[in-house]
């Protein structure tokens, strides 16, 4: 389990620390405060766990800077300047360890930056995690991985990523009751269940297969949970990043993802998710019981320094700054506006 993340000079963000909830995490902010660059940098440091590829190198391949520039992810200056970044975890013995990396925005290459804290105790005790981006790769899975090992191509790993965990075949053994549970949740609403051949993936029902590239982005969506769920990658003490699961999807799905989302808290899944929409968010704080852990972030740009802050709250009505509730607010009193008008 994930417990803080902390960063300096890095990417968006000056000096910001992030304490995070066991459960499920919901970051909201205008554009260009950072939101996917926590879930990126997270991911990153749990995905090592299962890889044993260096941390620098992971963060590097995952944000892709230009010409691979691990310096370039320092936070600009015009002067020589350093950065870190540092992520915190508790593993299964309760144990409190953490992982660090710095480099200077001099730095060319991934091997030159400094890792330091529990780097062999962190690669130890392995975290399995999932990254969802914003980008569909579902109806792109035939021959995308093995293009992206031979060749330089434009994309960051997390793409290449999350079709290498989609592909995996099943756990041996039958599926627990609360896997059953979700997976016929999931079922109802794409009305069918998944299945791969070819390294392409289809929607199969009663009324035959229908491959991804013809099936709604939503419903690919939800079926991509359905498979990750199905093969186990999504269980006990694993880690879910899900950027922007609102893109595409019909707003009367929503509940149904925030009640698969909060049901995957509860059997002991640790969730990250990025988010601008208003439904998402009230979903949540309809739907969260009092014994769910949920915690709102709100990151935003301070109006004096320019720099990325932050505020957390498990309370949806006390998050402050809300982006997302300012704009909506702003709809009503429109509306509200020009009715008044209309009437005189």
């Amino acid at each position: 389990m994930l417990t803080k993340i902390k960063f300096d000079n890095f990417t968006a963000f000056k000096r910001t620390e992030i304490k995070f909830s066991p459960g499920i995490n919901i970051f909201i902010g205008e554009n260009g405060t950072g939101k996917t660059h926590v879930l990126k940098a997270a991911y990153a440091a749990c995905d090592i766990t299962k890889t044993n590829i260096g941390f620098a190198a992971k963060i590097n391949n995952v944000f892709f800077p230009s010409g691979k520039q691990i310096g370039r992810l320092v936070q600009r200056t015009n002067v020589s300047s350093k950065g870190s970044l540092e992520v915190h975890r508790e593993t299964k013995q309760e144990k409190t360890i953490s992982i660090r990396i710095s480099f200077s925005n001099h730095t060319t290459a991934p091997e030159k930056a400094t890792t330091s804290s529990a780097t062999r105790e962190w690669n130890e005790n392995p975290l399995e995690a999932v990254y969802i981006p914003v980008k569909d790769m579902m109806a792109n899975s035939k021959g995308f991985p093995a293009l992206y090992k031979q060749r330089e191509i434009h994309f960051e790993e997390i793409y290449v990523d999350i079709l290498e965990k989609a592909s995996l075949p099943s756990l041996k053994g039958p599926a627990d009751q609360s896997r059953k549970k979700l997976l016929h949740m999931l079922q109802d609403a794409i009305d069918g269940k998944v299945v791969q051949k070819n390294e392409e993936f289809f929607l199969k029902n009663k009324h035959g297969e229908l491959e991804f590239p013809l099936l709604a982005e939503g419903f690919r969506k939800l079926g991509l949970l359905w498979v990750l769920i199905q093969n186990g990658t999504l269980r006990d003490s694993s880690v879910l990043f899900w950027d922007e699961p609102e893109t595409n999807l019909n707003p009367k799905l929503m509940g149904t993802v925030i009640k698969i989302l909060l049901e995957l808290q509860r059997v002991g899944v640790q969730i990250f998710v990025a988010t601008h929409d208003y439904t998402i968010l009230k979903q949540f704080d309809l739907q969260k019981t009092d014994s769910d852990k949920v915690l709102f972030h709100s990151l935003y740009r301070d109006k004096e320094d320019q720099q990325i802050k932050h505020n957390s709250s498990d309370s949806f009505l006390e998050i402050a700054p809300n982006a997302i509730d300012d704009a909506f607010g702003e709809l009503v009193q429109a509306e509200l506006k020009r009715s008044i008008g209309g009437d005189q």
